[in-house]
C-alpha cells in the first residue's frame, strides 16, 4: 500500500471522527456518505459546466456562439447535463456553497436544504431515487462546528474529482468508508458489506465482461462496483453490462443507489425480500454474483406459493425453516440464462448439511450437473461473522457448446483455499492478488478448452476435478478436503478461539462443581 493511500485513509477517518460523541459509530455512514454523494453530484455538474463553457467559446464546435442569451440557454439546459450523466445543481445546493458557509451557525439547515433541492432533482430524474437524501442534520445531535468540520475535511484538494480526474476518487472515498463503517458496526454490517478480497475473487472467477449482472442480496453494491473495475482493467466498456439488484433494507438500498450513481452505472435496484417477494421473476441473468445472509432461520417458507417455479421439487421437501441457504441457491439458479453462471458466498455448513430441505436440494443440484465448482475459503475473512465460508459456482454453461469452454457435465472442480490468505490484523485475513489469481486461474484452466490454453492438472491438497459418481459415493458431501487429499474435517462453523473459550468456561464450571462435591464429602465424613 502506497504512503499516499495511508495518509488518504487517515484523513478520511479523521473526518468521520468529527462525529464522535454526537453520533454512534454504526451511524457514521448515514451522515458522511450523503455528503460525499452531494460533493460528487456538485463536482460532476461543475466539470460538465466547464466543458460546455469551453464548447460555446470554441469556434470549431457546433456549440460556438457569441450570443449571450444562447450561451445562457446552453449552460442552463438540463438536457445537456442529463445527456452527460449529471444534473444541474443550483448554487445553494453546491459543494462550494456549503464550503463557503461551513463556519456559519445555520450550516446544518443549509446542508438539509441542499439535500432537499438535490432530492427533488433526483426523484424527477429517476423515481427509484426517491428518499435518497433525507433531512438528517438539523435533527441530529451534531453541532454546527462538527458539521462544518466534516465539510472542511472533505473539501481537501486530494478528495476532489476535479483535481484528480480519472481516479474515481469519490468512489474510492465511498468504498473506504463502507469498509471502515463495517469494522465499526461489527456483526450488524454484514447486510451491506462483503470483504473486498472475496468480491474480487468472485468477479475474477466469473469474468463478467458483458451482459446482465444480478445480485438479489446486493447490500451497498460492492459486487457491481468490482464488476465495473474488472471491465475497466480488461479494456471493456461499462455500457456492455446491465445491473439488477434487490435489497431488503431501505437504508442499505440508499447506500447502494448512491454507490452506483457515483460510478455512472445504469441499474435497476429494488427494495424487498428476495426470497418471498422476488422483484425480477422473469429476469434471466448472464451472471449472478451474491453474498446472501448465512443460515437465516424462521424465514417463513410456508409463505411461498405452492408450485413456486424456483423450487426443484415440492415445497415441503425442498425448503426448511431452519436455513434459507438452499432457497437462495434455487432462486439464483432460476435467474440464470441458458449459458449463465452464478458465484455465491455460502456458509461452510451448506456443503454437508443433512437437513432434508437442504440435502434434497444439494443432491438434486449434483445429480443434475448444476454445480460447476466449490471453493473452500480460509477463516477470518469476514469482519462481521466468525462463520467460515465457501463459494458455490453454479453454471448452465457446462455442455461445451459455446466454443470457449469444454464439456464438463460429469465433473465438479473442488478447490481447498483454506490455508491461503494473509493476516492483516489479529482478527482479519485477506486474500492477496496472488491467492485470487491462483484460485481463478485454476478454475479457468479447468473449464476452458485446452487448445492453446493452460492444461488443467489436479494439485494434491489444493484442487481436484472429481466425477459426479465420486461425489454421490461420498453421500453428496461437497467439502473440498474430501476430494483434494487433505484431511476431511466436518466444520461446525465455530471458530477455534470460540471453541476454546467455551471449553474453558465448561472446565471452570466443572472445577467449581468439583469443589462443592469435595466440601460435601468432607462434611459427610465429619458427621460420621
Amino acid at each position: 500500500m502506497a504512503k499516499a493511500d495511508i495518509d488518504f485513509e487517515k484523513e478520511l477517518w479523521d473526518a468521520a471522527n468529527e462525529l464522535r460523541g454526537a453520533v454512534s459509530e454504526n451511524n457514521y455512514k448515514n451522515y458522511i456518505l450523503p455528503l460525499v454523494f452531494l460533493k460528487h453530484l456538485s463536482e460532476r455538474y461543475d466539470l460538465v459546466n466547464e466543458h460546455l463553457t469551453g464548447l460555446v467559446k470554441d469556434e470549431t464546435s457546433d456549440y460556438y456562439t457569441t450570443n449571450q442569451a444562447e450561451v445562457k440557454y446552453i449552460l442552463d439546459d438540463p438536457d445537456e447535463y442529463r445527456s452527460r450523466n449529471t444534473l444541474v445543481i443550483p448554487k445553494t445546493a453546491s459543494w462550494q456553497y456549503l464550503k463557503d458557509n461551513a463556519e456559519q451557525d445555520d450550516i446544518k439547515v443549509k446542508v438539509d436544504d441542499a439535500f432537499d433541492v438535490i432530492q427533488d432533482l433526483l426523484t424527477e430524474h429517476n423515481p427509484q431515487l426517491n428518499n435518497l437524501l433525507p433531512r438528517i442534520f438539523v435533527r441530529s445531535e451534531l453541532s454546527a462546528r462538527q458539521t462544518g468540520g466534516i465539510i472542511n475535511l472533505l473539501s481537501h484538494p486530494k478528495f476532489s474529482e476535479k483535481e484528480n480526474p480519472e481516479s474515481d476518487i469519490l468512489g474510492r472515498i465511498y468504498e473506504f468508508y463502507i469498509g471502515r463503517f463495517a469494522m465499526a458496526e461489527g456483526s450488524g454490517a454484514g447486510q451491506f458489506f462483503t470483504p473486498g478480497s472475496i468480491v474480487r475473487l468472485l468477479v475474477q472467477i466469473l469474468e463478467p465482461y458483458k451482459g446482465r449482472i444480478l445480485d438479489l442480496a446486493c447490500g451497498s453494491g460492492g459486487m457491481f462496483v468490482q464488476s465495473l473495475k474488472f471491465i475497466s482493467e480488461h479494456g471493456g466498456n461499462k455500457n456492455d453490462i446491465s445491473i439488477y439488484g434487490q435489497e431488503m433494507t431501505a437504508q442499505t438500498l440508499r447506500l447502494c443507489l448512491m454507490n452506483l450513481m457515483l460510478r455512472d452505472l445504469s441499474f435497476d435496484i429494488k427494495l424487498g425480500n428476495s426470497l418471498l417477494d422476488d422483484k425480477f421473476p422473469k429476469l434471466k441473468a448472464d451472471f449472478v454474483i451474491a453474498n446472501p445472509p448465512f443460515n437465516v432461520s424462521n424465514w417463513h417458507p410456508e409463505d411461498l406459493p405452492d408450485g413456486d417455479p424456483r423450487l426443484f421439487g415440492p415445497k415441503e421437501e425442498f425448503t426448511t425453516d431452519g436455513s434459507a441457504n438452499y432457497m437462495w441457491m434455487q432462486t439464483f439458479w432460476s435467474h440464470l440464462s441458458d449459458t449463465g453462471t452464478a458465484g455465491i458466498v455460502m456458509a461452510n455448513g451448506a456443503m454437508t448439511s443433512n437437513t432434508k430441505g437442504e440435502k434434497n436440494v444439494r443432491q438434486h443440484m449434483v445429480d443434475n450437473s448444476m454445480v460447476d465448482a466449490i471453493v473452500r475459503l480460509p477463516d477470518k475473512l469476514f469482519l462481521t461473522t466468525g462463520i467460515p465460508a465457501c463459494l458455490f459456482i453454479l453454471s448452465k454453461n457446462r455442455d461445451g457448446k459455446d466454443g470457449t469452454h469444454r464439456e464438463r457435465n460429469n465433473e465438479i472442480l473442488f478447490i481447498d483455499a483454506s490455508k491461503m490468505g494473509t493476516m492483516v490484523s489479529r482478527k482479519l485475513r485477506v486474500l492477496t492478488d496472488e491467492d485470487i489469481s491462483k484460485i481463478a486461474d485454476t478454475y479457468h484452466a479447468w473449464r476452458t478448452s485446452p487448445k492453446g490454453g493452460v492444461v488443467y492438472k489436479d494439485i494434491d491438497g489444493f484442487s481436484k476435478a472429481a466425477t459426479i459418481a465420486e461425489v454421490q459415493k461420498q453421500d453428496y458431501k461437497l467439502t473440498p478436503g474430501i476430494y483434494v487429499g487433505t484431511e476431511a474435517e466436518e466444520d461446525d462453523g465455530i471458530l477455534f478461539e470460540d471453541k476454546m473459550s467455551a471449553l474453558k468456561e465448561q472446565l471452570l464450571a466443572q472445577f467449581e462443581r468439583g469443589e462443592i462435591l469435595k466440601k460435601q464429602i468432607i462434611d459427610n465424613f465429619e458427621r460420621l
